[in-house]
């Protein structure tokens, strides 16, 4: 069972998708063990509890120092003992300490076609409105691990989307998220969860066949 940690900054859509794949079993042996949120505000944090899923703040604002949050925020997500770390619209950089310490165990989700639109500075409608000043014709969403680069990380799943005459950036964000996002993110998830039950069946099964030797 790959138990995983939900990163979200504000209302929880992708998390809400992420809960809907794990009961209709469109993501299997996955258990979503917390969710944690930079705000007290966030929706996502009352979907978390709505479901009985353990919720979390762990804010700057609380921290005199950037270094002091970098720290709480890793304390906690050591102390949930997962296996996977999913960034569903978490707005907060991922302390560099982290991001070596759970080497090619923290995915993301962006609302983009990887490399194109991405990078400091692009997230939310900001990555729509981008996309629409360009006049590109087709953007999408892309799953990746991350890494110490923002939005360089190994790409996991991509997902082309139409940009159709007369997109707003809210049209264009709704569609990409309906269309690619909801899916790609249970997707990811259900491919990492199965290989790691895989793996600890395999190394089950090595360990019992060393023991009889």
């Amino acid at each position: 069972m790959l138990r995983i940690a939900v990163m979200v900054s504000g209302g929880g859509t992708n998390l809400q998708a992420i809960i809907d794949g794990v009961k209709d079993k469109t993501i299997t042996n996955t258990q979503i063990a917390a969710v944690i949120s930079n705000n007290a505000n966030a929706y996502a944090l009352t979907r978390a509890k709505e479901n009985g899923i353990p919720a979390y703040c762990v804010s700057p604002k609380d921290y005199a120092t950037r270094d002091e949050f970098n720290k709480a925020l890793l304390e906690k997500v050591n102390s949930l003992n997962v296996d996977l770390v999913v960034l569903a619209g978490f707005l907060v950089k991922i302390p560099e300490e982290m991001v070596h310490e759970y080497s090619h165990r923290i995915i993301n989700i962006h609302p983009s076609l990887i490399p194109s639109f991405c990078g400091v500075g692009f997230y939310g409608l900001h990555v729509h409105e981008a996309a629409l000043a360009k006049g590109v014709k087709v953007t999408g969403a892309t799953v990746h691990y991350v890494d110490e680069g923002m939005d360089t990380g190994e790409i996991i799943f991509q997902k082309a989307v139409d940009v159709l005459d007369g997109d707003t950036p809210e049209t264009l964000q709704r569609r990409i998220m309906e269309q690619a996002e909801w899916k790609l993110l249970p997707k990811a998830i259900n491919k990492i969860a199965n290989e790691h039950v895989n793996y600890c069946l395999l190394y089950t099964s090595d360990a019992a066949d060393e023991s009889r030797v």
